[in-house]
């Protein structure tokens, strides 16, 4: 799986409409730091957004079906190029499909519930039907999941618009579907890339160090109990057996972490954030067992873990890591990069950590403005390079 490779210039297209990460990754970056100012002053002063869905799910569904959708649009419109040798979407109808998922972020904020489920579910229908139809026109049939993982998504979407229509009971179940989804993401593809990008970096300026371990049939295994950890999670997340597979798919993905050398690469940002993002995978899950057996670990605390840590650090580990590979610059964290890094890691510890303290509140907003602060300056850092092609 190639983060690396320079996309082919499309004639006539402009820079920002010339491959499928950068509109996707400036907007979502640009949407995760706007979303939560709004949501802290649902929390913190009582305003409220002006569609049909209440403050607390339209939050969680913004962050899933928003920023993060939009993150894994625009790796999927990079990769999947890649994965197949067709070429990328670029051009109008990239800008429609943006435009699109636009519409449906400014329904969900100000429009009524019919509207709101029918343009942000054209999104994720258009999305799949993308997905789909370059993964069978190449005959790239071992891809097929992946278009499977965002029928997942589709589905969970849909869910939290058959509450704000009325119709059913179904938006934390629906939202916690799509974050279980993202995080089947992060143990699947972080499998790959993570020892992949640590052994050539340990090639190239470690040569002493042993390289990460090869995998194998005890990484299938670690992966299987993390999905079904994060799969039971979602389905049934008050029952025993729920806790058990936690814990067992904690530990796994802990086991397959400490197999990729991370502390050997902790000098290099761009590799080392990739293993801190997965490490919240493995922390959050621990805690959720945890807080399910015996109520170690406060409430809110898993969650935050999983959302802001595993799922912030990663989002911004591949955008910022894909951004620089695919537009030509030198694979290098400038002081901006090294800064977001920072920043959405103190936002992870900061709300992870909020459920502990007795000044609940104010650490809350204290994350919300340090999460807020770590995606716009990924957009004052990277936007002039997504905007405009290197020279």
């Amino acid at each position: 799986m190639s983060l690396h490779a320079t996309q082919p210039r499309a004639p006539g297209a402009p820079a920002i409409l010339s491959a499928g990460f950068r509109p996707f990754f400036l907007l979502s970056a640009l949407w995760s730091a706007i979303a939560l100012p709004v949501w802290l002053a649902a929390y913190m002063h009582g305003y409220a957004p002006g569609g049909a869905l209440p403050a607390m799910v339209w939050h969680a569904h913004e962050m899933i079906y928003g920023y993060a959708l939009a993150a894994v649009t625009g790796f999927l419109l990079t990769a999947v190029p890649n994965w197949t040798g067709r070429l990328p979407l670029r051009g109008a109808p990239l800008a429609a499909l943006a435009g699109l998922w636009l519409a449906g972020r400014m329904a969900l904020l100000f429009a009524s519930a019919g509207p709101a489920a029918a343009l942000d579910l054209a999104f994720g229908a258009a999305l799949i039907a993308l997905i789909a139809r370059e993964v069978a026109s190449a005959r790239n049939f071992h891809n097929y999941p992946i278009v499977a993982v965002l029928g997942v998504l589709f589905a969970g979407n849909v869910l939290v618009h058959l509450q704000a229509l009325g119709l059913a009971y179904t938006a934390a179940l629906g939202n916690r579907i799509g974050v279980a989804t993202l995080l089947a993401l992060i143990a699947l593809i972080g499998g790959r890339i993570i020892p992949s990008f640590t052994r050539n970096w340990l090639a190239r300026n470690r040569p002493e160090v042993a390289e990460p371990a090869p995998h194998s049939k005890l990484d299938w295994i670690c992966l299987a109990l993390t999905v079904l950890g994060v799969g039971a999670w979602a389905a049934a997340p008050d029952a025993d057996v729920t806790h058990a597979l936690e814990l067992l798919g904690g530990t796994a993905a802990a086991l397959r972490l400490s197999r990729w050398k991370g502390l050997s690469a902790a000098r290099e940002p761009l590799v080392f954030v990739l293993h801190m993002g997965y490490a919240w995978l493995a922390l959050g899950l621990l805690f959720l067992g945890l807080n399910g057996f015996a109520g170690w670990v406060a409430q809110g605390a898993p969650l935050h873990a999983l959302t802001v840590g595993a799922i912030g650090t990663m989002t911004l580990a591949v955008m910022t890591r894909a951004s620089l590979g695919h537009s030509g610059r030198p694979l290098a964290a400038g002081a901006g990069t090294i800064a977001l890094y920072l920043l959405v890691t103190l936002a992870a510890c900061l709300r992870t950590g909020a459920a502990f303290s007795n000044h609940y509140a104010v650490i809350t907003s204290l994350a919300g403005l340090a999460w807020s602060a770590a995606f716009a300056t990924f957009a004052f850092t990277y936007g002039p390079l997504l905007l405009r092609r290197k020279t």
